[in-house]
Formats: C-alpha cells, structure tokens, sequence
C-alpha cells in the first residue's frame, strides 16, 4: 500500500501531461527492459459473504484460503466480535498470520447531516469506528452520505468543510476517510460531486471511494475516472452488472462477478493504470444468490474473475 502521506495532486495538470509525453518519446530500447507497474492487488469486501453471518475470524479465514491481499470488514462485524469478548491484538495477529492488511473498512457514520447534534454524534461514531480500525491496522475507512442520502443534502461547499473535519478526526487515528460516490443518493450520487467535495477540503489526505456499480447506478459513467490522480482512489470497489435492470431500477441485489456483466472493466482498469492507481480492487457484491452458496466457493470465484479481467487490462 502506497503511502498517503506524500500525496501531492488531486487532479493531474497540463505540467503533468507534458512530461508523460516527454516520457513516453523517450521509451527505452530493446536492450533496456520496460519497467511495469505493479500488477493490481485484489482485496475481499465483506459483504460478498456476509448473509452467511460467519464471523469475522471465519471470514479472514475464507479471504486467505481463497488468495486474497486484503480484506475490507464491516464495521458492524467488528463491533460485535468485541461484544462477544474478541480480542483486538489477537484478531491483528490472525491477519497478519494469514498476511493480509486491511486497506479499507465500511463504516455509516453520519458526518455529513445538517442537524447539529446528529452530525456530533455521527463524529463520535465514526471516532469509535476509526480507534477500533486502527488497533487492527486498518488504513482507511468509507465515508458514504448516509444520512442525506434520502433527500437533497448540503451544498457541495458546505459537504467539502463536513469532509474536511472528519480528515481532521481521522489525523487523531492514523485512519483516512474516504468520501464514497452513492449512486442512489440524493447527496454525492455522482462521481464530478464527490470529485469537488474531496478537492475542496483541501487536505493532504483526502481522498474518494469508487464504486462500478454507484458509476453505473448515479449516471456518472467511467470516462470521468482519465481526470484524477490515481493518488486520489487508493480503494476502488469491483463489481459488475447485467444489462437490465437499467440504472433508474437497478439495486444493489443486482451486482454480479466481475466479467459476468455488461461494466466496461476492461477499459476502466486501463485507466486506472494510466493514471497511477496503486490501491486495491475490493470486490462488493450484494447478489442474493451468492450468499445462498458456500462463502469460500464465492469467495474463490469472485477473486478469479476479478484477476481475469485485470489480466485482460494488464495485456493491452
């Protein structure tokens, strides 16, 4: 995982893409190797398993035994195994036994509503949320517009300050909020409104949590993702999604393996290498089927369409 802490463009400049045409005139011969980027690392969101409520010691398990790099737990998984008398030290070394890290966590607290007293509230939460994640080593954690996302919310500049408090909360922790594009929502539903709420908390550390299907489902597209820095996206949420449903009645049941859909995958993860994506690929799936099956089975499936489609990105 590269680190956030030298992270110095949000959108790449004309300065920026003069000097990768001057890199690319200047390629080097046959006797010199081309360097390659590293190879994508592919990570397991919880959701793809968590209707079969197997706990989060079996689910790092399952993204072990299936190949995983990372896993990205639900914090309502947390907070239970503490309940249930889990130990955090001990549930650090499991992961690190099983050599996975956790780039990334899914978290709703509600930082972003305008009701004062709520908004504080939503503060505390995402504290407790941000001090349990970094006791475990995690990274970051996702910062959706729950809580306006049921009706028009803040303005974008007023959504860009909220942001910036929670980065400032998350400077205590060593844990990084991503602001997440929800494509459902009436608050940050697209990828351009997100882009601008990051970029105006003007903070070192701010960054954006993509997602295919919230592309697809807010109208946002994919060509949108050429204009930022691979600095600003160090998670970005894998998935697919058939041709029908169209976006107005898709949900998120709907989301199917990479590969298995209509997603320009292919083309999106071209982008992303070309604009310096060094984070990782979390598969988030919602598929009701998919939870009826054995979770280790999905799990293996899921990481090997994943793989196949970025092996595909990758050859071009």
């Amino acid at each position: 995982m590269s680190d956030l802490s030298n992270r110095r463009g949000f959108l790449q400049s004309g300065s920026a893409l003069a000097g990768a045409a001057v890199a690319l005139a200047a390629r080097p011969t046959s006797a010199q190797p081309t360097p390659t980027r590293p190879s994508f690392r592919f990570c397991l969101n919880t959701s793809t398993i968590r209707e079969q409520k197997v706990g989060i010691v079996r689910e790092i398990e399952i993204a072990r035994e299936a190949g995983y790099d990372a896993i990205e737990p639900w914090m309502d998984a947390l907070h239970q195994y503490v309940a249930d008398g889990g130990s955090l030290s001990d549930l650090k070394k499991r992961l690190q036994d099983a050599g996975l890290v956790v780039p990334s966590a899914i978290g709703f607290a509600h930082w972003i509503v305008d009701d004062a007293e709520a908004r504080k509230q939503g503060l505390e939460n995402a504290r407790r949320d941000m001090d349990l994640l970094a006791q475990i080593g995690g990274q970051r954690i996702a910062a959706p517009p729950v809580g306006a996302q049921d009706k028009p919310g803040p303005d974008l500049a007023t959504i860009s300050q909220r942001y910036r408090a929670l980065l400032e909360l998350g400077d205590q922790l060593g844990v990084i909020p991503q602001c997440e594009v929800w494509g459902f929502s009436k608050t940050l539903s697209k990828l351009s409104e997100t882009a601008y709420a990051v970029i105006g908390a003007n903070h070192p550390r701010a960054c954006l949590l993509a997602d295919v299907y919230h592309l697809h489902k807010g109208g946002s597209g994919f060509d949108g993702v050429q204009l930022l820095s691979g600095l600003a996206m160090q998670v970005f949420h894998m998935n697919d999604y058939p041709a029908q449903p169209g976006p107005e009645q898709i949900n998120d049941s709907h989301r199917v393996y990479p590969g298995d859909g209509v997603a320009p995958l292919v083309p999106l993860l071209r982008t992303l290498k070309r604009v310096g994506f060094d984070g990782v690929l979390s598969l988030e799936l919602f598929n009701r089927e998919y939870w009826k099956q054995d979770p280790l089975q999905v799990a293996k499936t899921g990481l090997q369409k994943m793989k196949a489609v970025a092996q595909q990105a990758e050859s071009a």
